[in-house]
């Protein structure tokens, strides 16, 4: 562990810890200016995360490989940024019908972080290795490590364990790129500035981060036949919600009628993705799932694809 002065020294340099002139003099302002000051600030974010498209488009391409070769991907990372990291994880099943395990979110100070803080846990750099092997991860696994500040130990500790495990590491961080001392597959550093509160990332660089993890699953999933059009048919009828949502999907696509929709619904085993193409190739359920299984997922070419009528 580090010492007290190293630390000190090492925060005086961050982006992130920087003071912010603009408001400087915050508490002398009105409600309305605080809130117009932070709202012009905010405006700068989607900037900083638009120049660090090459790489995140680099990080969506290792995120496919490792879905498609049975791996999954783990984030991890210390208060704000563990929380948003769990908070991506844990919306995928019900967005795009994955198993919770295909994306997990892993923070500092176990789940109890998620709604209090831990101080202290982000600093342990052994704990970060230790709760990556308790998920099982290996090397067909990606980690992606979140840290606004990029000194977090608990996160260092876990990119580590999976570069050691010959796993591909990703890197988040609103500090420049250059400052990275370790080596990873990719980093992705938007350059936010000084927050309106020194040092409280939760704000910009929050919002940056999460609108790269929007970027990172939400691409993958596209890519992985998740979505038709811009729809989420990759759903199951688990809850009356989702029943509804299920039908009003398979209504929009296809242009079949209430009762239709829910039929071939039941027919399909609840799938969404089975039920369009059933409708749209007029296929059984069977030819279906096995149109779906050869495209890999994807509706529009399970819809489009000829298969030997002979094996179907």
């Amino acid at each position: 562990m580090m010492d007290s002065k190293t630390i000190f020294n090492e925060l005086q340099n961050l982006v992130t810890e920087g003071v912010n002139p603009k408001s400087k003099f915050i508490d002398t302002y009105s409600i309305e200016e605080i809130l117009k000051l932070i709202n012009e600030e905010d405006k700068t974010v989607p900037y900083a995360v638009e120049k660090e498209i090459p790489y995140i488009k680099k990080a969506v391409e290792i995120i496919i490989s490792a879905f498609k070769n049975g791996g999954r991907l783990f984030y991890v990372g210390a208060g704000t940024s563990g929380r948003l990291g769990v908070l991506d994880a844990s919306e995928c099943p019900p967005t795009f019908g994955v198993s919770p395990g295909l994306v997990q979110g892993i923070i500092a100070g176990g789940r109890k972080a998620l709604v209090e803080s831990q101080e202290g846990a982000e600093d342990l750099k052994e704990k970060g290795a230790e709760d990556l092997i308790k998920r099982g991860f290996n090397y067909k696994d990606v980690l992606c490590g979140i840290a606004a500040s990029r000194r977090t130990p608990y996160v260092i500790g876990a990119i580590e364990k999976a570069k050691e495990l010959g796993a591909k590491t990703i890197y988040i961080t609103c500090n420049p790129r250059k400052d990275i001392e370790m080596r990873v597959d990719v980093s992705i550093c938007p350059i936010v500035g000084p927050e309106v509160i020194m040092g409280s990332t939760r704000m910009k660089a929050g919002t940056a981060t999460k609108l790269i993890l929007n970027m990172l699953t939400t691409t993958s999933m596209i890519k992985l036949g998740k979505v038709y059009g811009n729809l989420m048919v990759d759903l199951q009828m688990k809850s009356k919600k989702l029943e509804e949502r299920s039908k009003r999907l398979v209504m929009m696509v296809t242009g079949v009628d209430y009762d239709t929709a829910y039929n071939t619904l039941l027919e399909a085993g609840g799938s969404v993705k089975t039920a369009i193409v059933m409708i749209l190739a007029g296929v059984s359920r069977r030819v279906a799932e096995k149109r779906l299984r050869s495209c890999e997922g994807s509706v529009r070419n399970a819809i489009q694809v000829e298969i030997n009528k002979n094996s179907e």
